[in-house]
């Protein structure tokens, strides 16, 4: 469990983003984002942000330190990238708050979040409990826009299906600490209170 969870969730993310957003990444079916700079480029940071992720991962499993930390670097500048592209994208799209979809909206936290995460990772990187908790919570609360398009593909409520996805992810993190420490850990748990505090702060603005 210690050893494969990390490389098996970075994967499973990995492959979901694939699936969300190979239209984008691989083929062009006539969307208006396949030809506009700011969703390509955006897309080309997300998707290397993922794949870092999934390699560094698998790197900490094979006990590859020091290539892990070398490739640590270009992971914090492809974070700055994806901060800076999707922050651009709230502001060449921006049609008013009120004028968003209910779903869109916690993105507008998410992502701030995300970038204080990936910060505090970074400075955390001596430690490795707390540094892999932060990046991986960072990942998790700006899964809505993978979740809501390749859950899309099954055909299910995404009312229903994208909760049910959303929660196995951060329980499979509450297991693994739990089998791992014998308690779960405030990074994980604080993560998933911010996630229910935002779609709450969302739901009532």
């Amino acid at each position: 469990m210690r050893k494969y969870y990390f490389s098996i969730v970075s994967i499973l993310i990995l492959l979901l983003s694939l699936l969300a957003f190979s239209d984008n990444l691989i083929t062009d079916i006539g969307q208006e984002s396949n030809r506009d700079p700011k969703f390509v480029i955006h897309g080309i940071f997300m998707f290397l942000w993922f794949s870092i992720f999934a390699i560094q991962a698998n790197l900490i499993r094979k006990d590859n330190l020091e290539t892990h930390k070398k490739l640590g670097i270009a992971g914090m500048i492809v974070a700055i990238g994806v901060v800076l592209s999707t922050f651009y994208l709230f502001y060449a799209t921006y049609n008013g708050w009120n004028n968003l979809v209910f779903y869109a909206k916690p993105n507008r936290f998410f992502v701030p979040t995300f970038a204080i995460l990936i910060f505090l990772a970074f400075r955390y990187r001596r430690l490795p409990e707390t540094h892999k908790r932060l990046i991986l919570v960072a990942n998790l609360l700006v899964l809505e826009p993978i979740l809501s398009r390749s859950m899309s593909f099954t055909n299910v409520s995404p009312f229903i299906i994208i909760p049910l996805v959303w929660n196995a992810f951060f329980i499979s993190l509450f297991i693994y600490d739990w089998t791992t420490n014998r308690k779960i850990h405030f990074i994980s748990y604080m993560g998933f209170i911010w996630l229910y505090a935002v779609w709450a702060i969302c739901f009532f603005l």
